[in-house]
């Protein structure tokens, strides 16, 4: 009873925070200041973090974790003159890949939001809104999965998906061919760098990838983690050590990427309520997958926002809370009590006691991911 009251409390203020705050939620908050304790805690650690990640603290995980520790991310070698990622650019904003020839990838993967559009989830054909958040296409050339629920096997898969899902750009195979090989333009362009006289779906989604693929920007962590230490204060050095160590984040974002590329249940599938979403288990029909989502990379976080798979939560400081309490841990109710998938919150969640000044250091620090 008390962990579904807690629930309870917790999607109470959850859905206040989003009724008040979504259209605002692209916007970053100030980092905040760090008192003297906090500073110099972080001062304390600098020197170890400045110097080979091989002798940092150990970080706190599981026993079956397999870590990769933290490290910058490598410059895509795919560049924006490849012929293929500029068709894939052009593509990329041209609206006419959708049944109603308004909407383009870049309507909901905006470049000026890095590549997101700050909404708690997009809108697409006929004024439809869709389930869950769309996230940034940064940093996906060396991503293995793509979509919350893993169903993209590929980026050319993922780019692929919005044209002919009918909530979003509602096209279809025959649409987008007969458009594009209507075009004197696009045959050309498509001729010089596929050399066939037919366009097809594939080719579109393929130079499209390849324009995801060239998308990178560096971020103060790599440059910090190159040699350039003046990137991160005091206050998040000490984020960094908290985000290894006692606030247990590596346990699932671990590598120069920020994920491990698995599917976690925190709890915030709303099993048997109007907002259920099932998540992996949709792809797998395991059990052990319902509620489940694939772990975003941290990159970019703090431009990012709202967050998670279904973006109601709309400030990173909202996030840190929840995971602080142990993640949210509904318990079923009424008909839902004998329901064999109702899904259990994971046990790689625990209550972590950090301090709210120790919150606002994990803070900063993910600002500068």
């Amino acid at each position: 009873m008390r962990s579904f009251v807690l629930f309870c409390v917790f999607a109470a203020g959850l859905f206040a925070l989003v009724s008040t705050s979504v259209g605002q939620a692209s916007v970053p908050a100030p980092e905040r200041a760090c008192g003297a304790q906090i500073c110099d805690r972080g001062a304390a650690l600098r020197e170890v973090y400045e110097g080979d990640p091989a002798h940092w603290p150990k970080a706190h995980l599981d026993a079956d974790i397999e870590y990769v520790e933290l490290g910058a991310l490598e410059r895509p070698e795919l560049r924006r003159d490849d012929p293929v990622a500029q068709l894939g650019a052009r593509l990329f904003d041209d609206p006419v890949l959708s049944r109603s020839g308004q909407f383009s990838c870049a309507s909901c993967h905006s470049p000026d939001m890095r590549f997101t559009d700050g909404q708690r989830s997009s809108f697409g054909h006929d004024r439809q809104q869709g389930a869950r958040n769309a996230p940034t296409l940064l940093d996906k050339a060396q991503q293995p999965g793509f979509m919350w629920d893993g169903s993209a096997t590929s980026l050319a898969h993922q780019a692929m998906m919005p044209i002919t899902n009918p909530i979003e750009m509602a096209a279809d195979r025959a649409l987008v061919e007969a458009r594009l090989n209507a075009d004197a333009s696009y045959q050309e362009a498509f001729a010089r760098v596929f050399g066939d006289d037919q366009i097809t779906l594939e080719q579109v989604s393929e130079a499209i990838a390849a324009f995801e693929m060239t998308l990178y920007r560096t971020t103060r962590f790599d440059r910090f983690m190159r040699g350039e230490h003046q990137r991160l204060s005091d206050q998040q050095i000490l984020g960094l050590h908290l985000f290894r160590t006692t606030g247990r984040c590596a346990n699932c974002h671990m590598g120069p990427r920020l994920t491990d590329d698995d599917f976690h249940n925190l709890g915030l599938h709303f099993y048997g309520r109007s907002r259920e979403d099932l998540g992996r288990y949709a792809i797998t029909g395991d059990p052990a997958d319902v509620g489940a989502f694939r772990t975003p990379s941290l990159r970019h976080v703090g431009e990012t926002a709202p967050y998670m798979h279904n973006g109601l939560i709309p400030h990173l400081h909202g996030v840190i809370n929840i995971y602080n309490e142990g993640g949210a841990r509904p318990r079923p109710r009424g008909d839902l009590v004998d329901d064999p998938l109702f899904p259990e919150t994971s046990d790689r969640l625990h209550e972590l006691e950090l301090t709210a000044e120790e919150r606002s250091a994990l803070e900063a620090f993910l600002r500068a991911l």
